[in-house]
């Protein structure tokens, strides 16, 4: 067995996969967490998996493998406990990576969100809980390269060899305010969270604030995120190293006609326009000169006028979220969020059975607060 924090034992073979999975097998409580490699190529990717038990803590390295198969049955048992601190990501891409499915999910993250925590990043946690240090310098290293360094090996251990520590403090405290069940099923629901396929989808979708533009310059804004997707990826280089997003919104905005035009624009240096100005000139007059017709519009939510009734029911049901989550000691947004509460307002549920038809509402809320809420609803 490797010592919890120094020269932990890296696997990077089926034998010595294997080994492990029938070590870990023999565990009721496993802590993971995964280092990928998105601030530095096109396509990002899983680096390292670090797993801890309460006596010794392991990297996997997923590079050295086809897949990771044999840590399947470990990562899907409903009887092994897996901790991990944010979850979200981690959860997607084991699956898009390795399709791995994750059961008996404890996000220590949530928990503290549901206890009260005003700061629940794992760095704050664990120096408010443990007086423990993170050393921030490798968050965005390139996982992806080889051999690792020492220095990172050991800043990757240190994730894991709390969260066992961490996830029995927790609990304990959930259990005294009788919110263990919540945080349970908010795991449950997230262990089912999958990566969204965007192929077919234009780039703008993602970006943020193109909600907010006109038609014409998101026609523009488009052309200049597909010039520099192809860029990235040719280079295999995530796409803000080729352009920033502040410089593509600018240039939307702007819509420069000439090299000329390109001056001034925030971000983008003189051997930035050197580089690829004739490239970005040709993507903002491909997108204004397209027909009117063949403009894009970003897709709107559609929302049907709430009717006097509805409207001030949501009012009374925010003003129920404010004074409760005040009482709880939890954010108002971890109560319960606005897409509930507007679908509560207008649907106004009349008794129990008709609550368990709301989109989104949770057991754990139906359960503790249902009578509330059908009181404020009638």
């Amino acid at each position: 067995m490797s010592d919890l924090t120094t020269s932990p034992e890296i696997i990077a073979n089926r034998p010595a996969l294997e080994c492990l999975v029938e070590r870990l097998n023999r565990e009721a409580l496993l802590a993971f967490d995964l280092e990928a490699d998105s601030m530095h190529h096109y396509t990002e990717k899983v680096c390292l998996i670090q797993v801890s038990t309460s006596v010794e803590s392991v990297l996997i390295d997923p590079l050295a493998f086809s897949d990771l198969s044999p840590l399947g049955p470990v990562l899907a048992s409903s009887t092994i406990r897996k901790v991990f601190h944010g979850a979200d990501y981690d959860i997607r891409s084991l699956h898009r990576d390795f399709a791995l499915e994750v059961n008996n999910l404890f996000d220590t993250m949530i928990a503290c969100q549901f206890l009260g925590e005003k700061e629940f990043g794992l760095a704050a946690v664990l120096k408010k809980r443990f007086g423990a240090e993170l050393d921030k310098k490798y968050q965005r290293a390139d996982w992806s390269k080889r051999p690792l360094e020492s220095e990172m090996i050991a800043y990757a251990v240190t994730d894991t060899t709390l969260l066992i520590d961490l996830y029995r403090q927790l609990k304990s405290e959930l259990e005294e305010r009788g919110r263990l069940a919540w945080v349970e099923e908010e795991c449950a629901l997230l262990s089912r969270v999958r990566m969204v396929d965007r192929e077919n989808l234009p780039l703008f979708i993602r970006f943020k604030g193109a909600s907010r533009l006109d038609p014409r310059t998101l026609a523009v804004l488009e052309e200049l995120l597909q010039f520099r997707d192809e860029k990235a990826r040719l280079r295999d280089v995530p796409p803000f190293k080729i352009v920033l997003n502040e410089t593509l919104r600018e240039l939307a905005e702007r819509k420069p006609r000439n090299v000329a035009e390109l001056q001034g624009i925030a971000g983008l240096s003189e051997r930035l326009a050197e580089r690829h100005g004739r490239e970005i000139l040709a993507a903002v007059s491909k997108g204004t000169a397209l027909a009117e017709s063949e403009l894009p519009r970003f897709p709107e939510r559609r929302r049907d006028k709430r009717d006097r009734g509805a409207e001030d029911r949501l009012q009374r049901l925010k003003l129920w979220r404010e004074k409760t989550a005040k009482k709880l000691g939890i954010d108002p947004g971890v109560l319960a969020n606005n897409t509930l509460l507007e679908t509560l307002a207008d649907l106004a549920p009349t008794d129990e059975a008709a609550l368990e038809t709301i989109a989104g509402m949770k057991m754990w809320q139906r359960r503790e607060f249902g009578t509330e809420l059908l009181a404020l609803l009638g």
